[in-house]
């Protein structure tokens, strides 16, 4: 049987950059099990995410479904036919619900029987509802409308790409007609991108300056990123989440170092890479003794003639995050951590229980217990117990609630108290997530 590549891309407004590749996903899902619905076979896929499109690439699929047999029995012979042969209601209207005479049904066996070859349809002619049953089954948690159209997705559509070998399948899906015209990136190229084939989608794309492929662009920032961080004499902070995150913002990544003050160097550095990684989506870097550098890296979505404009503009973004975590820091030490627990006595941790502040007393008395018990110190452990929860109610945390603990490990140093107190503050929390 032959075969033909099948391409799909259908083109948005910017997509949620942390559901991107889960929608993907699911897309060609969809189109999957439309696929082994309808008995046509394929032998290879691709699946590719930018922020601005979701492509599925099917390669060889066939272009006809096979021919099948449809078999359907009737009621058994000795209720099909009186004593004289004649046929009964039954037999006439297993005919009729098979759409026949009756002469063309099988009387030879146990029970009438009537077998139908069907003939395969076309893909070209099934494609368009396997692509939109798909779509409609998107596990989007909020759909928007958007002008006049009644159509509702994830965000609203611009375009749309379908070519079976290298001729477009006629359809509208989600108010887009189906053409070959894709578009490259918003800047760099917004002209429409003719896409000559299948085959040839991630490169007509790449020549406008889009790289559809998100582990292509994943992979491109992760390596990047370690080349910038090794210059600057630094190791970069790289999680999964935000390397994805970040994937999924950009069509044509770029990274760049900018930098801080190194003022904002005082302030716990917890706090600095929480709101620069969360806020801003930049890599931290850090320096061989793990300390934070006055560096980050973030990653443009344009290769611009003046990188530097880029650069002062994330490092005038940065400087009011930064400053906010530094007020919050000096607005706190100003008064000695214990005073904090003042405002837990108005924090209620349970109705029966009391307070977050009685809380602390009762894991400050338990701790003075069992202390001694394993080789510990009672009063240090009752000291640790009874500043436990103070941080809560800080400022930092307040704005940071990541921070717990390891504020109030910050604030018992500054405060002059033993380092194991301190340090029993922030380890609390320990294990503070699966894999921590």
């Amino acid at each position: 049987m032959s075969a033909q590549d099948f391409l799909v891309e259908l083109g948005t407004e910017e997509l949620p950059p942390k559901t991107l590749v889960s929608l993907a996903d699911a897309f060609f899902a969809g189109i999957e099990k439309g696929l082994a619905g309808a008995g046509l076979t394929y032998s290879a896929k691709q699946v590719y995410a930018a922020p601005r499109r979701l492509a599925v690439l099917i390669t060889a699929l066939a272009t006809q479904q096979p021919d099948r047999s449809v078999n359907l029995d009737g009621p058994p012979r000795q209720a099909a036919f009186d004593a004289d042969g004649n046929p009964t209601q039954a037999a006439l209207g297993f005919a009729k619900k098979c759409g026949v005479d009756l002469s063309e049904i099988d009387q030879s066996g146990p029970k009438l029987r009537y077998s139908q070859t069907i003939l395969g349809k076309p893909t070209t002619s099934l494609l368009p509802t396997i692509v939109e049953d798909s779509l409609n089954d998107l596990p989007i948690a909020k759909r928007m409308r958007w002008g006049a159209r009644k159509e509702e997705f994830v965000r609203p559509t611009q375009w749309l790409v379908m070519l079976f070998g290298d001729q477009v399948v006629d359809c509208t899906i989600l108010a887009q007609s189906a053409g070959r015209h894709s578009r490259g990136h918003r800047f760099h190229h917004p002209q429409d991108v003719r896409i000559s084939s299948p085959a040839g989608y991630l490169s007509d794309l790449r020549a406008a300056h889009v790289l559809a492929d998100f582990n292509e662009r994943r992979q491109i920032i992760s390596k990047r990123v370690d080349e910038l961080a090794a210059q600057q004499e630094g190791t970069a902070i790289v999680p999964p989440s935000l390397l994805d995150e970040v994937a999924g913002l950009v069509e044509w990544p770029v990274p760049l170092v900018c930098s801080f003050e190194e003022r904002f160097l005082e302030v716990p550095q917890e706090a600095l890479i929480t709101t620069m990684q969360d806020n801003q989506k930049y890599f931290c870097l850090l320096d061989g003794a793990g300390k934070l550098l006055p560096r980050f890296i973030t990653v443009a979505n344009i290769e611009s003639k003046d990188p530097a404009q880029i650069i002062a503009g994330n490092e005038k973004v940065v400087r009011p995050r930064l400053t906010d975590a530094e007020f919050f820091f000096k607005q706190d030490k100003k008064q000695k951590l214990e005073t904090f627990n003042d405002r837990l006595k108005n924090v209620v941790f349970q109705a029966q229980l009391g307070s977050v502040f009685d809380k602390a007393e009762r894991v400050s008395k338990l701790a003075a217990y069992i202390a001694p018990r394993i080789g510990g110190d009672a009063q240090r452990a009752a000291r640790a117990g009874l500043l436990s929860k103070c941080d809560l109610s800080s400022e930092m945390v307040g704005e940071f609630p990541e921070m717990q603990g390891i504020a109030g490990y910050y604030y018992a140093k500054a405060d002059g108290e033993p380092e194991d107190v301190a340090l029993a503050l922030n380890e609390q929390y320990m294990p503070r997530g699966a894999g921590a």
